[in-house]
């Protein structure tokens, strides 16, 4: 008797192209079926946490935007016989119509934090491999493809790609230099030195519990404040505790990775700030964080820093509090269904928390920009 063979499946249909780069969006990790090519750069690159860099720039470009106000009116002549007081006043009038908002110098500096977040993924990808640390039973290779060890592309390639990344920003900040003076050069070897000393030796700061502290100056001051100058020129003291706030949410992100990371990094010896503090301490440190970012937005309201519609953050607090659950309760001992950065835990929901805060904090300051809302530096 002959039997006849089970029909086959049809194979799954493909993805349409925007859904397959949703997908890597959004979970960093490669769609299924075939990787086309911007599917495939947006895992290298690790482009899903590029939102934090994006908030970033724009919470500087609101605030610049915001600030402009009344720089363009003509400047009074200094009077002939003008008393020291009538000079001074004269001369901050003069200094204040030279800084104005130039969009293009703000694109362009948007550009360039952007690809500085693109080079740092990569040089650490890159330095992680070459110095042993990153290996296939390691979180990087686990969460998502790693780029050199899962052979989407060449150790060489990846050089290659890092070179390139960071030839265009070298020419974006020397632009920015001659249009916006020497204090842009100083934001750009500040981030230059702190992106490479994250993972490259000899400094390694992740490796020394200070990879937490490079990415609260990075994200917050460097970022905020830098693009901030290189839009308007000039830099009020206020730009400095309003980039505080966010920079804080993304040092929360960072904990709760390396809290993820801790069995991993204890046994490589790499002490990030998790495994200085122990697991316990560091969960505190890390609600602590995303607690303080709202505290630090109503100090900033208070002290005139940040326009009060940038309250809208606080609609955010029911993923506060989910975040803040998670990192109270005890770690599963397997991945959820459909959980695609497994072994990645606490840090998928700080990121979550930190995303939608941030998307908030930047929706309440294009309202307040929109209508002249907030403190004298700003209208």
């Amino acid at each position: 008797m002959s039997q006849t063979a089970p029909p086959l499946e049809a194979p799954p249909a493909p993805q349409p192209r925007l859904a397959r780069w949703r997908h890597a969006l959004s979970t960093v990790n490669p769609p299924h079926g075939e990787l086309d090519a911007v599917s495939k750069w947006l895992v290298i690159t690790r482009a899903g946490v590029l939102p934090m860099t994006l908030t970033a720039g724009a919470i500087a470009g609101l605030l610049a935007l915001q600030g402009k106000s009344k720089v363009q009116q003509a400047t009074p002549p200094m009077p002939e016989q003008a008393t020291e007081s009538v000079k001074e006043d004269v001369q901050w009038t003069r200094t204040r119509a030279q800084a104005h908002f130039a969009a293009g110098w703000y694109a362009l500096a948007f550009v360039g934090i952007v690809l500085a977040h693109v080079s740092n993924n990569l040089l650490n990808d890159l330095f992680d491999t070459d110095t042993g640390l990153d290996t296939g039973d390691y979180p990087r290779a686990l969460y998502a493809p790693h780029p050199i060890l899962s052979g989407m592309i060449s150790r060489g390639g990846l050089v290659r790609a890092a070179v390139a990344v960071n030839l265009a920003d070298v020419v974006i900040l020397i632009v920015l230099i001659a249009a916006r003076g020497w204090v842009v050069l100083a934001f750009g070897l500040g981030g230059v030195l702190l992106n490479v000393a994250y993972t490259a030796p000899p400094l390694r700061l992740k490796k020394r519990g200070l990879g937490e502290l490079d990415v609260m100056l990075v994200w917050g001051p460097l970022m905020i404040a830098g693009t901030y100058y290189s839009a308007v020129g000039r830099l009020p003291w206020q730009v400095w505790p309003a980039s505080i706030p966010y920079g804080l949410l993304c040092t929360a992100v960072l904990m709760g990775k390396h809290i993820d990371k801790l069995p991993w990094d204890h046994k490589a010896g790499v002490r990030t700030l998790p495994v200085i503090l122990g697991e316990a301490r560091a969960r505190s440190l890390t609600k602590s964080s995303m607690v303080a970012f709202y505290v630090a937005v109503v100090a900033c309201v208070i002290a005139g820093a940040l326009p009060w519609p940038g309250l809208a953050c606080f609609g955010a607090v029911p993923l506060l509090a989910r975040a803040l659950r998670a990192l109270t309760r005890p770690r599963p001992e397997r991945p959820p269904r459909r959980f695609p950065v497994w072994p990645l835990w606490f840090a998928a929901f700080v990121f979550t928390h930190t995303r939608r805060a941030g998307a908030l904090l930047v929706a309440g300051l294009a309202i307040a920009a929109i209508f002249a809302i907030g403190p004298a530096w700003l209208r």
